[in-house]
Formats: C-alpha cells, sequence, structure tokens
C-alpha cells in the first residue's frame, strides 16, 4: 500500500494512509515492532475470515501511539519531532487516517461537523502522566 512516511531523519514519526491508496487485501503500513499495529482490509463480497482468538501475549510498551481516522470533515495535524520541533504539516480529509508512532502532534480541525476516531495503546494513565504540552 502507498503511504506518506513523515520522518526526522531516520526516526519514523507518523504514517499517513490516504483513501485513494488502498490496495485490495489485507496490508499492513506499521512495522512488527511497533506499539500499534494498523493495517487495511479491502475485500469483495464473499471473503471469509477464518474466526480465530488472540494468544495471552505479555507486552510492555514505553510510549503512547495513537492512530486517527477521519470519519467527515477535514483536520490539519502537525507533527513535531522527539525535540518538540514541527517536521510537516499535512491536512486529512474524509477517509484518510494517520499513525503516530512518535514524536509530538497538533490538530486543528478545518471543517464544521468534523468526526474523527481516535484509537491509542492502553492502558492510559491519565493526561498528566501520558503527556507534556508543546509550546
Amino acid at each position: 500500500m502507498k503511504t506518506h512516511k513523515i520522518r526526522d531523519g531516520a526516526a519514523e514519526l507518523a504514517i499517513v494512509l490516504r483513501h485513494s491508496d488502498w490496495e485490495t487485501g489485507l496490508q499492513f503500513v506499521s512495522a512488527p515492532a511497533d506499539f500499534q499495529q494498523v493495517g487495511t482490509w479491502w475485500y469483495d463480497k464473499g471473503k471469509v475470515l477464518q474466526p480465530h482468538i488472540h494468544l495471552e501475549a505479555h507486552r510492555q510498551a514505553s510510549h503512547t501511539q495513537e492512530m486517527l481516522f477521519v470519519l467527515q470533515g477535514k483536520v490539519r495535524a502537525t507533527v513535531f519531532s522527539e525535540d518538540r520541533e514541527p517536521v510537516e504539516v499535512v491536512e486529512l480529509g474524509q477517509g484518510d487516517a494517520m499513525v503516530l508512532l512518535r514524536g509530538g502532534h497538533g490538530y486543528e480541525i478545518l471543517m464544521d461537523g468534523t468526526k474523527v476516531i481516535e484509537v491509542k495503546n492502553g492502558p492510559y494513565p491519565g493526561p498528566e502522566k501520558d503527556r507534556e504540552r508543546i509550546g
């Protein structure tokens, strides 16, 4: 799947998935070592995915990573390096998604009625222990 990767040197900060860039089948865009495993599905009617259960596997995450999916509207996202410097600004529209792997981020809503789904790894320790404001 074609993606836009936002980098600060060798560090991969974010992955942008445009609705128009999807490919058929199962496509994972995050690396196996990332705390968030993000993939896309594109199948035709009749495709059967075999039922399964995930086995208990103890994991340790040192960073919060999140993923945004724009259901409707438009969002401007600014991605920051781990040194809190702006690296890139990207606009996300309906059907677009972004996986935020490291560094920082800020958002501006560009359209009334914008709806976004956010997913991040947990458990959530609360804002005081989870984040530090930039600027």
